[in-house]
């Protein structure tokens, strides 16, 4: 299978669920229900609209630190959302009352364990029937006095070029890399069809079918094997969110799905060639690594009715918002230009980022969608498999399971 796309192909798109939208203002919309935000209806309204119109899946956000301005500081802003439901739960909860639309939580991986993660989105695995994934997310350094297991050194944007800094960077990425390699193999340590079920024999479980995967590191020792049988999928998705060449690597050595913040077309096409470069270096040429551009989305009728509703956010919030992606202001056929044309600088999807729920949602599962379908590049129904079917990875063989073994000569 190649790691090219094909620009021909029709697109992948998923949506990013965030408290009441990307904007900080979002809440305040009339609209909005803020009131619901920590309720499952809430959330289970919203995913259904996103499967209504037929998206590939949706990212659900959580961190371990309290939302901010800022990347690197806590404010003590009070007109903005602050707390959020746990993403894993969230899914959880939602899974049995959708039936196509994948789900992917975000986890973070700097804190936790990746046995607990492992279990948690292989639960969610069989909860969606094969519908799972999980973005791994590195906390943010401000988060670190959260925890006092070990010491980590706080820094910021203003620091990033200092030696501390890149070593403290490069760490917590290759101990992101390793925590994703724990997770991979637990999922492995079942063998498929380890669970036999025999009443007659009283055997529910081949023990020659587990297997320890005896990862020994620098920042991890598991033994295993999990205690959840190997997921439907084999290998839930696993997705990043990266800015540059050091996440670019993760995403490449590690991830089925790369999220991007590309500024432009020519942007798009260059962080693609990365990828696609680090890909090689990772020896994952032959596999599909799927490229998704992430954008903010203001939609409306007309591109002066988006650019007035931003900016009476923008003065809601006291100021004009920005963002590590795009923010795109205009009209969903405007919109449909765009992820085509960048479509051919190598992306192979979108992650959309709505900047006020519900209303930018709608516009994209009814306006942006049919759009799509009418140009011909969108899916007009899902189809009966798995998400990773859906996006075109093959479910993985199992590392630890025998070879079978090769058919006879005749």
């Amino acid at each position: 299978m190649s790691s090219v796309p094909n620009p021909a192909t029709p697109l992948h798109l998923a949506v990013a669920l965030d408290g009441a939208g990307w904007h900080p203002a979002a809440w305040r919309e009339p609209d909005s229900r803020a009131d619901e935000l920590f309720t499952a209806r809430y959330w289970t309204d919203l995913v259904a609209e996103a499967e209504a119109g037929l998206l590939d899946f949706v990212t659900i956000e959580d961190a371990l630190g309290l939302q901010s301005t800022g990347f690197d500081r806590i404010d003590d802003r009070i007109d903005q959302v602050r707390g959020r439901l746990d993403a894993v739960l969230i899914a959880a909860r939602v899974a049995p009352s959708t039936r196509h639309i994948g789900l992917i939580p975000t986890a973070t991986v700097t804190h936790t364990e990746p046995f607990h993660v492992s279990k948690a989105i292989a639960t969610l695995d069989y909860v969606s029937l094969g519908r799972a994934g999980w973005r791994a997310q590195i906390s943010r350094p401000v988060d670190n006095a959260h925890f006092g297991r070990r010491e980590q050194p706080a820094f910021t944007f203003a620091d990033l070029g200092k030696p501390e800094a890149v070593a403290a960077v490069a760490e917590t990425f290759a101990e992101a890399r390793d925590f994703v390699e724990v997770v991979r193999r637990l999922w492995d340590s079942w063998e498929d069809h380890a669970e036999i079920r025999d009443a007659a024999t009283g055997r529910f479980i081949d023990r020659d079918k587990l297997h320890y995967i005896d990862f020994v590191g620098p920042r991890f020792r598991v033994r295993g094997p999990s205690i959840v049988p190997r997921p439907p999928q084999g290998q839930p998705l696993v997705t990043v969110l990266a800015h540059d060449t050091v996440p670019y690597r993760l995403g490449a050595d590690s991830a089925d799905v790369v999220y991007v913040t590309p500024r432009d077309h020519d942007h798009a096409r260059d962080i693609v060639t990365e990828i696609r470069a680090e890909q090689r270096l990772a020896g994952r040429e032959s596999q599909t690594v799927h490229v998704f551009g992430d954008v903010v989305v203001v939609l409306d009728e007309s591109t002066t009715a988006a650019r007035e509703r931003k900016a009476r956010l923008d003065d809601l919030d006291g100021a004009e918002y920005a963002s590590d992606a795009l923010v795109f202001t205009g009209t969903a056929v405007e919109l449909a230009d765009l992820l085509q044309d960048w479509q051919h600088a190598g992306l192979t999807g979108y992650r959309l980022r709505p900047a006020a729920l519900p209303h930018d949602l709608r516009a994209i599962t009814r306006e942006l969608i049919p759009e799509l379908q009418r140009r011909g590049v969108f899916r007009t129904s899902y189809d009966a498999g798995s998400l990773r079917s859906r996006l075109g990875l093959p479910r993985p063989a199992n590392r630890y399971a025998a070879p079978a073994p090769a058919a006879a000569a005749s």
